[in-house]
């Protein structure tokens, strides 16, 4: 089931991030995003309904923001099928507020007016937001949950209006869904062709040829796949390096909706930190990741220099396993399917939690956990919580005073043990009071 994709739009210090954390958190559904990177709280799904995607943390804080908002406003109200613009309901619309709402009616795309901090007594009359040209404003507050519940409704019925059918709980099926991402011109489309073993997606030597989410569903060794081509990065001629890191947001919202994500990355190039940025999206998500290298039938460096600058390039990421893959030879390209069906069962890989808990004992004793002189943490049990990814709390006492690299060591210990190839997992640490 494909889900819609609603856009969150305006200026900063609107509260786009206060309202999509109200709408996310809701429902129960959040997509788990630290504070403090370059995009927090970027894309969530919404009670499996629809994505919700905040284009406020699409700033890259070493660029200048004026210079690429433009940009990542176009990006949104291309992608999304629904649009909403936050604006402060204490300040006058100025300028880029008429800018913003020009562009997104000019999309002709249902559009939804949100004002905002509308519980606060300086809160401008309606008729001060009419020039703008759209619809009846709707006065929230993303602080208090002021007339959220009925922003809900509306988001629901202007989706239904458009063919959604949100009626329908999450299609659970058999189907393993796995989606290409990567930069433009790594050889999606290409590579999506070759897997399905047909012509479905455009295939051209441009940037950013794919605009949406291409699709087509197969069978490989009796499982139902689904094969998603994300659309490219930026737009061909147009974006740089600033704006490019995150101007496609289906390719976010392609990530939310996989299990498996194969990051493509051409061996004719060197690794960009795009790539890098990609691999940390992907895990953050707790998808399973492959890196695909492509164009193998075109690079010039040998395949153990390629090998090696991707273990150095990614070693945040030492259990993603490597393909090297030529879309025109068809070379290793199967290999793909059966990577991600052993990524896809050790994402549902359900451990015995006596055999954690001997993992744990053996991992204390081999090394201790560092603290202060008299205090010490004390790791006492391990329990699997969640599958999809793989979730583990460890309870035990004086835990604010472990160090990153235990946890580290940890993760390290249980992959050793246990088949985790491509899938990343999760720490939790409680002390027991």
């Amino acid at each position: 089931m494909k889900l819609p994709v609603v856009a969150i739009i305006g200026q900063t210090n609107a509260g786009k991030s206060s309202l999509f954390n109200r709408l996310v958190r809701k429902s129960q559904a959040i997509v788990a995003r630290e504070a403090g990177t370059t995009r927090d709280n970027v894309v969530g799904k919404v009670e499996g309904k629809y994505i919700l995607i905040d284009t406020a943390g699409l700033k890259d804080p070493d660029d200048e923001f004026e210079s690429h908002i433009q940009d990542q406003i176009d990006d949104a109200i291309n992608s999304a099928d629904l649009i909403l613009i936050a604006m402060d309901s204490t300040k006058y619309p100025n300028h880029d507020d008429r800018i913003i709402a020009k562009k997104a009616l000019k999309s002709q795309k249902p559009t939804i007016l949100l004002l905002n901090k509308s519980d606060m007594g300086d809160a401008l009359p309606l008729e001060e937001f009419y020039s703008l040209g759209i619809k009846e404003p709707l006065r929230v507050s993303a602080t208090t949950g002021l007339h959220l519940d009925e922003l809900r409704n509306t988001i629901s019925h202007e989706l239904i209006s458009l063919g959604f059918n949100l009626n329908e709980k999450e299609q659970k099926n058999d189907s393993l869904k796995i989606a290409l991402i990567g930069r433009p011109n790594v050889g999606k489309s290409s590579l999506f062709n070759s897997l399905a073993r047909k012509q479905q997606a455009i295939v051209a030597n441009l940037s950013g040829t794919t605009r949406d989410i291409n699709r087509t569903e197969l069978k490989y060794k009796g499982q139902n796949i689904e094969l998603l081509d994300t659309a490219g990065l930026r737009k061909p001629g147009k974006r740089e390096v600033g704006i490019e890191k995150f101007s496609a947001l289906r390719s976010l919202a392609a990530i939310e909706e996989a299990d498996i994500c194969c990051l493509l990355i051409d061996s004719t190039e060197p690794h960009s930190k795009l790539d890098q940025t990609l691999a940390g999206e992907i895990i953050k998500a707790g998808k399973g990741i492959i890196l695909v290298v492509t164009k193998t039938d075109l690079e010039h460096k040998e395949t153990n220099t390629i090998l090696d600058d991707l273990e150095y390039d990614f070693n945040f990421a030492p259990f993603a396993p490597v393909v090297m893959t030529s879309s025109v030879e068809g070379k290793n390209v199967t290999k793909i399917f059966e990577l991600a069906q052993q990524i896809d069962k050790a994402r549902h890989a359900e451990l015995k939690t006596s055999d954690l808990n001997k993992l744990l004992e053996d991992a204390v004793k081999s090394h201790p956990p560092a603290g202060l002189k008299n205090t010490h943490p004390k790791l006492r049990y391990m329990v699997q919580t969640d599958t999809c990814p793989p979730w583990f709390v460890v309870y035990g006492s004086n835990l604010s005073l472990l160090h990153w690299s235990y946890k580290r060591y940890l993760e390290r210990r249980l992959r050793e043990a246990f088949n985790f190839t491509g899938t990343p997992i999760f720490f939790s640490f409680r002390n027991r009071d």
